[in-house]
């Protein structure tokens, strides 16, 4: 019986041995089999494998496209990729990005809709954002209809190796960028999934103010908030040192003096403190050390997002050009501030010379049409007192377009953040649309 044993236990290891090695040679010929793939894609270059516990085979690579779609002669760049493999039989989400991909480097990245559902990512870094940026720069390219067909040319590229369904998603400007995406090639994708995604319809939108004073939160929260903003301006004498002296030794530059500067933190402080859900319980109490509230204000309405020129300024050329924003409302605090006004601050603080465009609506007309009589699969997120849920899209009048909000929500509103009846009617939607 033992030599018996023995003889069954070395066949057992010789079939795993056998098994194993098998197993390793078909992963390894998946492996060679997808890279040759994407390296046999026309345009892409500096393909690089990059670890991923998430994925059976994660790559960085590069997609030659051109500046102007309609006018290839105009010149190229190369776009940032990144393209993570569960399997070709499974769906593969697009990952509309509308800024720079420097996180999806991260080897434990993985989006919501690929969690929930097994999926592979072709993530998209947006053009004129970090490593896509075009050189020289020159603005006029920076489009949403050429961001669109970068898109649109990366999803050709791919889709003929992963032939599931495909589902277009992003967050904030990157859930703007899906639907804009949507809106210009309809059927190139199966389902669209934008959160937190705005649809502004001028350069200073006029609807996030009313929203920040009459609706998010509770009457005793909005005064409270304001009372602290009345307490940064009347207080001014002794924070204006403090401000002065954080922008000299962090080495800021501004397009306005600091002391106008300071207004303009002041009056983001509200938009800020309700876009990322801020517990009011926070806010100091009046008459607090000028240490306590410099430092709570700082950390709400940091002055950095003031500063002329950063790694989001292609965002605010978008924003100025076709995008659309948000302005202030001064009124409620006349005679405190340095500024006579904030019209017009969106060009006097944050476009780079050489970038001055007139507002076109002619993007936010087109995006309005399509989602009010499209037929399209597509899910909206959106968080009840994010400012920029001001602007959401109107409730959807066709069947297959749903849209949910998370009660209190801010700018991080997920399917995930959802309540629980909610989050299931989406996770059940999705399912029932990628089974179809």
């Amino acid at each position: 019986m033992y030599k018996y044993k023995g003889k069954r236990v070395l066949s057992l290891i010789a079939v795993i041995l056998l098994f194993t090695s098998t197993s390793s040679s078909l992963f390894s010929q998946h492996r060679d089999t997808l890279i040759s793939r994407i390296e046999a894609i026309p345009g892409v270059s500096g393909v690089k494998r990059l670890e991923s516990p998430n994925f059976n085979d994660k790559y960085v690579l590069y997609f030659q496209q051109p500046l102007d779609h309609k006018n290839p002669s105009a010149g190229s760049f190369t776009q940032r990729v990144y393209l993570m493999n569960v399997s070709f039989s499974r769906p593969t989400v697009i990952v509309t990005e509308g800024y720079g991909a420097a996180y999806a480097s991260n080897p434990r990245y993985r989006d919501e809709l690929s969690r929930l559902f097994e999926t592979n990512i072709v993530f998209v870094e947006h053009r004129y954002f970090l490593e896509s940026t075009p050189k020289p720069l020159e603005w006029k390219y920076l489009t949403a209809e050429n961001s669109a067909y970068d898109l649109h040319k990366i999803k050709k590229a791919f889709e003929q190796f992963y032939k599931g369904k495909w589902i277009a998603t992003g967050v904030s400007k990157g859930g703007q960028t899906a639907l804009i995406y949507r809106a210009f090639f309809p059927d190139d994708v199966d389902i669209t999934v934008p959160y937190v995604a705005p649809l502004c319809k001028g350069r200073e939108d006029g609807r996030h103010e009313p929203f920040l004073s009459k609706f998010v939160g509770t009457p005793q929260q909005r005064e409270l908030l304001e009372n602290f903003q009345f307490e940064v301006l009347n207080r001014r004498e002794e924070l204006q040192p403090k401000f002065d002296s954080l922008c000299s030794v962090k080495g800021y530059k501004f397009n306005l003096s600091t002391r106008e500067i300071y207004d303009y933190s002041v009056l983001e402080f509200p938009f800020a403190f309700w876009q990322w859900g801020s517990p009011i319980s926070e806010v100091p109490a009046k008459g607090s050390s000028a240490n306590e509230v410099f430092k709570y204000w700082m950390k709400i309405s940091p002055v950095d997002y003031f500063v002329n020129e950063s790694s989001t300024t292609a965002f605010f050329v978008q924003a100025a050009r076709e995008l659309g924003y948000y302005g202030y409302d001064t009124r409620p605090f006349k005679g405190l501030l340095a500024i006579k006004n904030s019209k017009g601050y969106l060009n006097k603080l944050f476009l780079p010379a050489g970038a001055e465009f007139k507002f076109d609506k002619a993007l936010y007309r087109k995006l309005k049409r399509f989602v009010a009589g499209t037929q399209e699969r597509m899910m909206f997120v959106y968080g009840e007192f994010d400012p920029w849920s001001a602007v959401k899209v109107n409730e959807p009048k066709g069947k297959n377009i749903v849209l949910f909000i998370e009660p209190k929500g801010s700018h991080r509103a997920r399917i995930s953040t959802l309540p629980p009846q909610m989050r299931e009617e989406a996770v059940e939607t999705l399912k029932l649309w990628l089974s179809e």
